[in-house]
């Protein structure tokens, strides 16, 4: 009888013991998995990453897994598709053309930094802070001088039969520089006469594809003269390549500016490293990496830009376009709806504003 009781008190400290085990190991699991960020970008942010993130990562002693998603539309399309289910706790890359579907989607949460004050007032697109910016810059058409010796001017002279489908440009369904040059086509023509503009694009045999790597790729190929990017683009292809050809191009009109911003995503399991990340990227120490990197300009006022930035169009030199966030909120999905009427399915510019409500 004493052997059957002392039996079961082993078994009972065995079976104890492998509970306790087992508990230890979900909490260990648990704040395993509560150390890893898991971030949504666009490709090309692939480059300021490889950069930034090892530094967060032994700053805070975390893990940080970077998904790309192709562009910055095609990013925020996934984190719609995903906003029953987040896979990801912070987004990087939705720029203001993007935020008012941002909004309307639901997919970020609010998050005001500490640091707010560390760059100029004018910078701050969403005053709900769905989205922080972390750098800007402005849309330009891109020219090869070895194909091109009287670059266009303004937007007006890319309908002229001289560009006749010499021109490649991202779509605004899935792209912050195609949104961005919607808005730009919206901000200089208004809301009617933007479907008249995209009216004598499309007549002009405008060739328009995914997202900017395509269309890069395309224009680096010699397939196109002519490719819808960046002002700081030619100081990128001198660094990389030293190629000197590549120019970009202020129109008369004004060049429409784009600010990229970062957000929790809404359900994120890493909330509170999701913060700390947003931070960090309003440091210098993330700053000073944006300018080789991302070929943007640092929102912290106090880096010092490279030298290869002699070869972008100075931000002096550019006549600054935006429109209103809360404009572009009521309006853009209308704006998109209109644009695939026309360019897709084939709509007049009479037939789309008559069917307005």
């Amino acid at each position: 009888m004493k052997e059957m009781k002392k039996l079961a008190i082993i078994l009972s400290l065995v079976l104890m013991a492998t509970a306790l085990g087992c508990l230890n190991q979900q909490t260990q699991t648990t704040q395993t998995e509560e150390q890893k960020l898991i971030i949504y970008s666009y490709d090309s942010f692939e480059y300021l990453a490889s950069e930034v993130i090892p530094k967060f990562e032994e700053k805070y002693g975390v893990k940080v897994e970077l998904q790309l998603i192709g562009d910055a539309g095609e990013v925020l399309n996934r984190l719609i598709l995903e906003k029953d289910n987040p896979r990801a706790d912070l987004v990087i890359g939705i720029d203001n053309s993007l935020l008012a579907k941002a909004i309307e989607a639901e997919v970020l949460e609010p998050y005001k930094p500490e640091n707010i004050n560390l760059f100029p007032e004018s910078l701050i697109f969403d005053s709900t802070f769905h989205l922080t910016p972390y750098d800007y810059g402005y849309i330009s058409i891109n020219y090869r001088e070895d194909m091109v010796q009287n670059p266009p001017k303004s937007l007006e002279d890319l309908t002229k039969p001289e560009w006749r489908g010499k021109l490649v440009i991202e779509d605004p369904r899935t792209s912050s520089p195609g949104a961005a040059f919607l808005l730009w086509t919206i901000a200089v023509y208004g809301d009617e006469g933007y479907l008249y503009y995209w009216q004598k694009l499309k007549e002009n045999d405008v060739h328009i594809v995914k997202g900017w790597t395509e269309a890069w790729t395309a224009f680096m190929n010699g397939e196109f003269p002519l490719v819808l990017s960046y002002a700081t683009s030619p100081a990128a292809t001198v660094y990389y390549d030293n190629i000197t050809y590549v120019k970009a191009i202020a129109f008369e009109e004004g060049n429409y500016m784009q600010i990229e911003g970062a957000g929790i995503i809404k359900g994120a399991k890493n909330k509170e490293l999701a913060k700390k990340f947003i931070e960090f990227m309003l440091t210098e120490e993330f700053q000073d990496a944006i300018p080789t990197n991302q070929w943007m300009y640092p929102v912290n006022p106090n880096i010092k830009l490279p030298e290869v930035f002699e070869y972008a169009v100075q931000p002096n030199e550019i006549k600054p376009l935006t429109l209103e966030p809360t404009y572009i909120k009521e309006n853009f999905e209308r704006w998109i709806k209109e644009w695939t009427a026309l360019m897709v399915e084939g709509k007049s510019p009479e037939e789309i504003i008559n069917a307005r409500a």
